[in-house]
């Protein structure tokens, strides 16, 4: 590893002045991909900005009309364990408990994980059904940019230089309304999903009034499947609306072959993953109206 200055800024003021002064510089929010990645050599920042300590950061709170604020350093183990999370957004809580071990979860965040921007990150697809919106701050200013397109590329995203990721608001969900994430690995101690699914549904008179589907691990980045959702509006939730939304994840999905699967097989899977998702999503939200 190279050497580096590190900072620790106590405010946002500090850390935009900071950031802004060495743009170049790399944020450390919870350090579990950013210490991997500098210790390979992959990364050599000269400066380190340890944003853990900022409050905007660490901000977990809820409100019934604007929803969720999840400050972008908020450990994953305090989102698990939040009741206000478990009550409003279960998905999100039982997400922030699969992100690695418990040691990792004890530093990482959601923020982060979206910031890493990994086409098989576990947290991207369930934001995007979710609707969450990013803050971005910068010493010029302030803009929002939806989850959906945040990532560019693999390991890339739409952060200028000196600009950071403060916040997610993830929006208050209406009675009916049901989430869920599932993933696939080959065996338990293996973190990286072959294949994602992030799902959102709303129940209304009996059918399906808006749904959201996302996928990770199949595409260059996590993919918004706007053809998925748009399959099940108006539908009467069953399996018959979960398979047409089955198959267009799986005609979107442009996935590689590696050693965690061939093009056929991840395909096939989008259609599994995507379909039980769905299931559980609706059963979710039959509980909660």
């Amino acid at each position: 590893m190279n050497e580096f200055e590190y900072r620790a800024p106590q405010t946002l003021a500090e850390a935009l002045a900071d950031y802004s002064a060495h743009p170049s510089a790399k944020l450390l929010a919870g350090g579990t991909d950013l210490i991997v990645q500098m210790r390979a050599g992959r990364k050599t920042p000269d400066v380190v900005l340890d944003i853990k300590h900022i409050a905007e950061l660490n901000e977990l709170s809820y409100d019934a009309a604007k929803g969720l604020t999840l400050g972008a350093a908020v450990p994953c183990h305090i989102i698990h364990n939040s009741d206000v999370v478990k009550r409003e957004y279960p998905a999100l809580a039982e997400l922030a408990g699969i992100i690695g071990g418990t040691a990792i979860q004890g530093r990482a965040s959601i923020g982060g994980n979206l910031c890493n921007s990994s086409p098989s990150a576990d947290s991207i697809p369930l934001l995007i059904a979710m609707g969450a919106i990013c803050r971005i701050a910068s010493a010029k200013g302030e803009r929002t940019v939806p989850v959906e397109s945040f990532c560019t590329a693999p390991g890339r995203n739409v952060l200028e230089p000196g600009e950071l990721l403060v916040s997610l608001q993830i929006p208050a969900k209406s009675k009916g309304t049901g989430s869920y994430y599932l993933r696939f690995i080959p065996r338990n101690e293996m973190d990286i999903a072959v294949v994602g699914a992030g799902v959102e549904v709303t129940l209304s008179d009996g059918k399906i009034s808006a749904a959201r589907v996302a996928l990770a691990a199949v595409a260059p980045t996590p993919l918004f499947v706007t053809e998925a959702g748009a399959a099940l509006i108006g539908k009467e939730p069953g399996s018959e609306a979960f398979e047409a939304a089955a198959q267009a994840a799986r005609n979107a999905a442009t996935p590689i072959s590696d050693m965690r699967g061939t093009v056929a097989y991840r395909k096939h899977l989008c259609a599994v993953i995507t379909r039980r998702a769905l299931e559980a999503a609706v059963a979710q939200a039959k509980e909660r109206q």
